[in-house]
């Protein structure tokens, strides 16, 4: 057994995106070589609706999944496949852009925003693909309750238990786990999986009771293993946990489009210029 110990710590940077949404961007463009197949991951956490009601207004996405998880709050959203919706408390909105989509999303008033969206890369024989689109509400999430920890299995599998999605380009696990103060927590891996985790809520120590306590806000890249472990503080722990596969192919990364080559992406680009962009199937 190899335990995964940490790799990398990031903070992410406040950043402004779409209408002048604030968010923190634990992930972003120098990311993607540690961090391959996952190339974004946005958190948004606010009690201020001035920090997010502008949205995300109508915009092009190719070459990538997004998947946009709320733990607590409300985001409208519509695409041009004709989808339209909200998501929720609990809620994932798992979309392929595949070959072209457009959508929207527009955050609505809350008492707390509290959600990530996180950017899945799309391997080259799917970059177009058909644009798909997946609802999953908080009641098709299982949760595992056992030893002084809750577990929501998004998508993957935990311990037999399959998750609302599995993926069907890139195989990811995505699991949101709560800590009761002492806890620990483990969770068997794939050897040379990418695995990073996203802390909501609490500090703990992670790979080794012997590790520094690492605090909320933070997000944790970990060194290959087969075994990842978790132990709450005091305080308790609730975080995020993504594991996949990585690509180990080419990006070209223009804004809300992701390809393989420059060519690709002028060409993306082209297409948004003519009209031509969208696929519909």
């Amino acid at each position: 057994m190899t335990m995964r110990k940490v790799q990398k710590t990031v903070g992410g940077a406040v950043q402004y995106d779409g209408a002048g949404v604030k968010l923190v961007r634990v992930i972003g463009y120098a990311d993607v070589k540690d961090f391959d197949p996952f190339l974004m991951l946005d958190v948004f956490d606010s009690t201020d609706p001035a920090d997010y009601v502008k949205g995300f207004p109508w915009h092009p996405h190719r070459g990538i999944e997004t998947v946009t998880y709320l733990i607590k709050g409300d985001i409208e959203h519509g695409d041009s496949l004709g989808n339209k919706g909200n998501i929720l408390d609990g809620c994932c909105q798992w979309m392929t852009a595949g070959g072209g989509i457009l959508h929207q999303e527009m955050p609505q008033p809350v008492e707390k925003m509290l959600g990530v969206q996180l950017w899945l890369n799309l391997p080259r024989k799917d970059k177009m693909v058909a644009p798909k689109y997946h609802d999953i509400r908080a009641e098709q999430v299982p949760v595992i309750t056992e030893d002084g920890s809750t577990v929501r299995v998004i998508a993957g599998n935990y311990k037999g238990t399959a998750g609302a999605e599995q993926g069907d380009h890139v195989k990811m696990t995505f699991l949101d786990v709560e800590m009761k103060a002492g806890a620990k927590w483990n969770l068997s891996t794939e050897l040379d999986a990418t695995l990073f985790i996203y802390i909501v809520e609490g500090s703990g120590r992670f790979g080794d009771e012997n590790e520094s306590l690492s605090q909320s806000k933070r997000g944790l890249l970990f060194q290959n293993g087969d075994e990842f472990m978790a132990q709450a503080s005091e305080d308790g722990l609730r975080f995020l946990l993504f594991a996949g596969k990585p690509l180990k192919e080419p990006i070209a990364w223009g804004g809300p489009i992701v390809m393989n080559t420059e060519r690709e992406l002028q060409q993306a680009f082209q297409e948004i210029r003519d009209g031509t962009f969208v696929r519909r199937g």
